[in-house]
């Protein structure tokens, strides 16, 4: 049995809020540590029912990237979704929701920079 491992550190200002965020893993094709502006972690507590999540992101991390970083996760999900219940009807709804996600942000980003 082969174990692989995947080690993210993250480097904290005096308020605990994140200035950096590195990760690497050992089975990856990148042979140097990775930087990242936010990451999102979720594990399933198979004997409570729940997901136990931490999601942190940097100071520098704009609202525009954040839009982006949700919408591609939303469609990751949906593909992942898709590849454990192989259900098309459920994987469409959750990319039309990511895609309305998506758009609706824009919309409000472009009415705000008319008021600019």
């Amino acid at each position: 049995m082969h174990t692989s491992n995947i080690s993210i550190d993250i480097t904290l200002d005096n308020d605990k809020v994140p200035q950096q965020i590195n990760w690497q893993a050992a089975d990856s094709t990148a042979n140097t540590t990775q930087a990242a502006k936010a990451m999102m972690l979720a594990f399933w507590d198979g004997a409570d029912k729940s997901a136990l999540r931490i999601d942190l992101w940097t100071k520098d991390m704009m609202v525009d990237e954040m839009a982006d970083f949700f919408y591609q996760t939303l469609m990751g999900m949906a593909d992942t979704f898709n590849r454990a219940t192989h259900n098309q009807e459920l994987v469409g709804d959750m990319k039309k929701h990511a895609q309305e996600f998506y758009n609706k942000f824009r919309e409000q980003q472009n009415k705000e920079n008319k008021l600019s």
